[in-house]
């Protein structure tokens, strides 16, 4: 039996004396084997940036009805919510006392003008007997004088016609704007006055429609730097790219108006104006949304894919980089914003650096590598929609 035991520790202490020795030959095999990796090469190329701004959405005219007479409303003429075109009648107010006054003065004129043609009579008849002496000259002087009178009189006359006519018509209420119309604040029945605070209805235009954005002075400010330095050069008549609330993007593609020249004292930001068509009536206001507006052209800009760039947990920015001898090399990088899937390099990269975008956890600094080259970054512009842009927004703002 203590045989047995003595040739069954004898046989195992012999395998593994095998299994180490397999393993010795094997060592020098795989401290030779060359990691695989890919590498993006760099290369200069323009690209637009970009920035998204938050904002809403406000309408592009606005119109508050408000009576200019006195009256009981006799009719509602429209439907609320309902599109209205410019100058249609939207209200009714009971008009019989301005078609009263109407009526008088137009009977006034006509008084005055039968009162003029007598005056002009006579006038004429005195300005043949003066030249023969059958009246005097005072006579004929007094008569002109009549007809004068009678002719400012007629001329009052139709002032008050004109008068008590657009009174009358300020009995009809119409729409100031073509739009859309909101809820109506009175009902038939009720008594409104030309003095009046509160609004009958607001009528809005909603195509095209404003979207109002926010600009920090700080990124304004590095903005106009860059551009004053020639780094960079101004895309503000490229098309802005709406975002909405969801994230999809709107269909219709907006255009800068302006920006504000004064700073918010409360929040420290400027305002900059878009204007959007929008046919639909997708966008209503007081929406949020985002814009995609381009903050300028980046001529000779270096772009590094994403998965090129590690972060350590105090925020330096570094990339592995396949240097002399396909040796890999640690880069200290900085970055200022991403282009699409690639980050925009400030510095520590240029063009020509081998970057690598994968195979980075089988190496470190200072292994030999076999590196495949993978696609270049593709230079990423401003995305803009297919559809039409809002260049003719304004010159179609009676659509709204």
């Amino acid at each position: 039996m203590l045989h047995k035991k003595k040739s069954l520790i004898s046989g195992s202490l012999l395998l593994v004396v095998a299994l180490l020795s397999a393993c010795g030959e094997q060592q020098p095999a795989m401290q030779g084997h060359t990691p695989q990796v890919t590498v993006v090469t760099l290369d200069t190329q323009s690209v637009t940036l970009t920035r998204q701004l938050p904002g809403r959405t406000s309408p592009f005219k606005v119109a508050e009805v408000r009576p200019q007479a006195d009256g009981i409303v006799k009719d509602q003429l429209f439907k609320e919510g309902g599109r209205v075109e410019a100058g249609a009648a939207l209200y009714q107010l009971d008009d019989a006392r301005y078609q009263a006054d109407y009526d008088s003065a137009k009977a006034a004129l006509a008084r005055a003008q039968a009162s003029m043609h007598v005056s002009k009579l006579q006038a004429d008849r005195t300005q043949e007997l003066v030249k023969s002496g059958a009246v005097s000259k005072q006579d004929n002087d007094t008569a002109t004088a009549a007809l004068q009178q009678a002719k400012a009189d007629v001329a009052a006359a139709k002032a008050a016609v004109q008068r008590s006519k657009v009174m009358l018509e300020f009995a009809r209420i119409s729409a100031p704007i073509s739009g859309r119309i909101g809820i109506s604040s009175v009902t038939q029945g009720a008594l409104v006055t030309s003095n009046q605070a509160a609004p009958l209805a607001t009528i809005q235009q909603l195509d095209p429609i404003y979207v109002d954005l926010t600009q920090s002075v700080s990124e304004l400010l590095s903005l106009r730097k860059a551009l004053a330095a020639g780094t960079m050069e101004s895309t503000d008549d490229l098309p802005v790219t709406i975002l909405l609330e969801d994230g999809s993007p709107y269909p219709h593609a907006g255009k800068l108006e302006f920006s504000e020249v004064s700073v918010d004292p409360t929040t420290g930001s400027v305002r900059l104006r878009v204007v959007v068509p929008n046919p639909q009536h997708l966008l209503l206001p007081g929406m949020y949304v985002r814009a995609a507006v381009g903050s300028g052209q980046r001529d000779n800009a270096v772009l590094v894919p994403q998965q090129g760039i590690a972060r350590d947990p105090k925020g330096n920015t570094t990339a592995m980089v396949v240097g002399e001898g396909n040796a890999v090399e640690v880069r200290p990088v900085q970055v200022s914003q991403t282009v699409g899937a690639n980050w925009l390099v400030e510095s520590g990269l240029q063009a020509g650096d081998r970057v690598i975008v994968e195979g980075l956890q089988k190496i470190r600094p200072g292994v030999v590598v076999n590196a495949g080259e993978a696609a270049a970054p593709a230079p990423m512009d401003l995305p803009a929609p297919k559809i039409e842009t809002a260049g003719n927004a304004q010159n179609e703002a009676g659509k709204g």
